[in-house]
């Protein structure tokens, strides 16, 4: 890996902030499953290849290092305000504190470019392995290289604009990048996308856990709304919709199928999550396991989302509670109080299996207060501790009481995204009649009122989003690709949020990177 870091030097220089702790990251022969010196000449080597690719691409949200970096994505928009806060995502809502040496930043901009590489790797290698291997499985691994170079390259541009586009492997030291136009990278991606669409399975077909037809071409229509191109946006989408690959969930299935709860909540459990334990609405998933070489990780999510309920006298750990959360950020009121107003009190999206609101004391050595409802708490109490929550992130496990990390598979893509994106294009396109049916078959799925044209526009769009994927959605790219940013979090959070301006719909190219690109020209973005 040490030759990765040198060859990489202009563009990653900023990864050993994160990396330094892990003696792998220096070591001359990694006990990885991958590495850039590999020669790829069987499928054995592809799939190593394609293991080592997705452990990276896993690593975007499941990051420990920084346990506030989840945050970054939900804090300082519309959805989410400060709780127990780690310190990286503070400048994601105080914003005067952003700047060219930000940790957040220079971590994602190192994934994207590490996704890219390892990408290029493969895509290369398939390019030159031997005439032994068949031809059609080289479309495929190929294709699926793609995809996640194309998914990175769009993490980009959403975020930071012009960037260095490259497309083949780096494997001698560089320090002499460029940025190139967005429109060049949004050309990029595109074609990368329509070229391995072709040569990827369905989703009857693919194994778990990987890339299919349906993934791409929900990517390409988010991408073709990010560029514009609303009305390729709606064929993108509408493919995914009459694949007849995908299904919304309708009905009670999998574990729990029997005990108190709905059939949105059942999306959510572990051992309902994947396509092969029922879940015909997943798209894209990433698949994380306990005690599987791979597929362990310290994800943060619970310690993120679920409150210190514990904290408060009378109240202990417990499964159906979510397990040990911490609370470090919390919904925002809009979240809690108005959002749900206008989809009505049925709306299972709402309902005490999916945000959590109402909590009971459940220590039983506490007998004077078991079983009451926990009422009358002020301050901070009602920030880190006793405070709503989505529960998609509930998970525990007995064995782990204390709950570092979290062991639950993460929803990439799923089909009720797909019927937000196709509203948002058939809107862009003056199709308030269209975007209200696309939205109105959730809502049916979700028992809630029906919407007419006349209440769609864009926020209605986005504010539906949060109602379906809270938890979900990285709402700081949607809010960036849409533009609407600076509006919504000022309008509906502001409370939370000081000093956001139009300049922060981009981040920070990372300032060690630009000082080691001696020989480039990496421009800063405006502002900063």
């Amino acid at each position: 890996m040490k030759r990765l870091a040198l060859a990489f030097v202009g563009l990653l220089g900023t990864a050993q902030l994160f990396s330094s702790c892990k003696k792998e990251y220096l070591n001359e022969n990694p006990p990885s499953l991958y590495t850039p010196q590999t020669v790829l000449v069987d499928s054995l080597g592809f799939e190593a290849a394609m293991a080592g690719l997705q452990s990276v691409v896993r690593e975007q949200y499941t990051y420990d290092g920084a346990q506030g970096l989840l945050g970054v994505m939900q804090e300082g928009t519309d959805v989410c305000i400060p709780g127990q806060v780690q310190g990286i995502e503070v400048p994601y809502y105080n914003y005067n504190l952003l700047n060219s040496q930000d940790g957040a930043a220079a971590y994602w901009w190192s994934w994207a470019y590490r996704t890219i590489n390892n990408a290029n790797q493969i895509i290369a290698g398939a390019a030159a392995a031997p005439s032994t291997l068949r031809q059609g499985y080289k479309n495929r691994i190929t294709a699926e290289a793609r995809f996640f170079r194309a998914y990175a390259y769009d993490f980009l541009a959403t975020l930071w604009g012009d960037v260095p586009l490259i497309d083949t492997p780096v494997t001698s030291p560089r320090t002499d990048f460029t940025r190139n136009p967005v429109a060049a990278v949004n050309d990029f991606i595109v074609s990368d996308l329509n070229t391995a669409i072709p040569s990827l399975f369905t989703a009857s077909k693919a194994a778990s856990g990987r890339i299919t037809q349906g993934a791409a071409q929900q990517l390409l229509g988010q991408v073709y709304l990010r560029m514009g191109k609303n009305d390729l946006a709606q064929t993108a989408l509408q493919t995914v919709i009459n694949s007849g690959q995908y299904k919304l969930i309708t009905a009670r299935y999998g574990v729990n199928a029997s005990a108190p709860g709905d059939y949105f909540a059942d999306m959510f459990i572990v051992g309902n999550q994947r396509r092969n334990q029922g879940n015909t609405e997943l798209i894209w998933g990433i698949e994380q396991q306990l005690n599987m070489p791979g597929a362990t990780t310290n994800a943060q999510q619970r310690r993120m989302w679920v409150p210190g309920y514990y904290n408060i006298k009378g109240m202990i750990i417990a499964d159906s509670l979510g397990g040990r959360g911490i609370g470090r950020m919390r919904l925002s009121n809009w979240v809690d109080y108005q959002l749900y107003t206008s989809s009505g009190s049925t709306d299972l999206r709402n309902s005490k299996y999916n945000l959590h609101r109402r909590f009971y004391y459940n220590d039983p050595a506490q007998t004077a207060l078991f079983g009451k409802r926990v009422t009358g708490l002020k301050g901070t109490d009602t920030i880190y501790f006793i405070t709503p929550y989505t529960t998609k992130w509930n998970q525990y496990n007995p064995a782990d009481p204390f709950g570092y990390g979290t062991i639950k598979d993460l929803t990439m893509m799923r089909l009720g995204e797909t019927y937000l994106l196709l509203a948002e294009a058939q809107f862009k396109q003056g199709n308030p009649t269209g975007a209200a049916a696309s939205i109105n078959v959730l809502r049916t799925r979700a028992k809630a009122a029906q919407v007419t044209a006349s209440q769609v526009d864009l926020n209605f769009i986005l504010d539906e989003r949060v109602r379906e994927l809270i938890g979900e959605e990285q709402r700081r790219l949607t809010l960036v690709r849409t533009g609407t940013l600076v509006e919504r979090a000022t309008r509906l959070n502001g409370a939370s949020i000081t000093g956001l301006s139009a300049k922060n719909l981009l981040l920070p190219i990372p300032q060690s990177t630009i000082d080691l690109n001696t020989n480039g020209n990496l421009t800063q973005n405006p502002g900063y």
